[in-house]
């Protein structure tokens, strides 16, 4: 490359002829002189921020600034989806303590014996001889929602305990475990016997009970009505559908207080002690029939005494 350089001052022009040579190293040159300036500007910048000046604080660029700025939108994010996480988790605990509380009733648990309210005693001694580790936030995010996992799995088991202890509690209900009267002593019991009319030996299907004419009779359990009517063995007769194929027979009462069909709860007055059909006096036949067979009734009734004389000691 040659460059012609003239001037006024030049009597004639000059030329300066210029090799690759020439123009590598005047390109060296100008990158030195860059890079000079760069460290000079570092060294400078290093020097103002650890003298903390006020003139720093003017000149440097905001990149500082926009970082703690960024980093703190961060946090406000995560707080706020930790937050979230917090309520969802609070809801679910008292959706849980209240199902709790539920279950701990038809289980027959006493508060005092378990308080979902209250939290349980913990403790131990502190372990010192493996480090702490302290968690991070992906860590804890991660431990948030293991818990609310957890959470709901142990809400879908109370439930379905629940609907167990419920059904439970209906059944016990329809069960005939109530004595009908509220009389001590016993005429006659369940199985074989002499018949007092024929004087022949007879299969007696239920156990009788001796009471004053209009003595009150209750239903032993709930159930359906399927019979109100006269009958010329048992005289005026109700019979009463406890469901899973149970049925109980009320014989010889003097009035019937219910109809065919209706509703009636455990320990409903549903008829009076009478005398009427093949009676030789007052008192009551109570017949207990599971699938069509007769049962014999004692072993309800003292299944429903003994769960009685339960609660009144767990009640003490």
């Amino acid at each position: 490359m040659q460059i012609i350089l003239m001037h006024s001052r030049f009597t004639q022009a000059k030329s300066v002829t210029l090799s690759s040579r020439h123009v590598i190293l005047a390109t060296f040159a100008f990158l030195l002189v860059i890079t000079c300036c760069a460290a000079l500007m570092a060294a400078l910048t290093l020097k103002l921020a650890s003298a903390d000046l006020p003139v720093l604080r003017d000149l440097v660029p905001v990149a500082a600034a926009s970082d703690a700025g960024n980093k703190d939108k961060f946090m406000k994010e995560n707080l706020a989806a930790m937050a979230a996480k917090l309520g969802e988790m609070q809801a679910q605990l008292i959706r849980l303590d209240a199902l709790g509380e539920r279950v701990q009733g038809l289980a027959g648990v006493k508060p005092e014996e378990f308080n979902f309210k209250e939290l349980p005693g913990r403790g131990g001694p502190e372990v010192t001889t493996q480090p702490a580790k302290e968690l991070n936030m992906a860590e804890f995010q991660a431990a948030l929602a293991a818990m609310s996992v957890d959470i709901e799995h142990r809400s879908d088991y109370m439930n379905v305990v629940e609907t167990k202890l419920m059904g439970f509690k209906v059944q016990s209900k329809l069960l005939p475990t109530i004595q009908p009267v509220n009389v001590a002593y016993n005429a006659s019991g369940f199985g074989w016997r002499l018949d007092p009319f024929s004087g022949r030996s007879a299969f007696h299907e239920g156990i009788d009970f001796s009471g004053p004419t209009g003595t009150h009779i209750v239903a032993a359990a709930g159930g359906v009505v399927v019979a109100a009517e006269y009958h010329p063995q048992f005289g005026n007769m109700v019979e009463i559908d406890h469901g899973g194929e149970i049925m109980t027979r009320y014989a010889h009462s003097s009035k019937i207080h219910v109809k065919l069909g209706d509703i009636v709860k455990r320990g409903q007055h549903i008829a009076d002690i009478g005398s009427t059909g093949r009676s030789t006096g007052a008192h009551l036949h109570f017949e207990v029939h599971v699938k069509g067979v007769p049962q014999n009734p004692h072993k309800f009734l003292s299944a429903g005494a003994n769960q009685a004389n339960l609660s009144a000691l767990n009640q003490k």
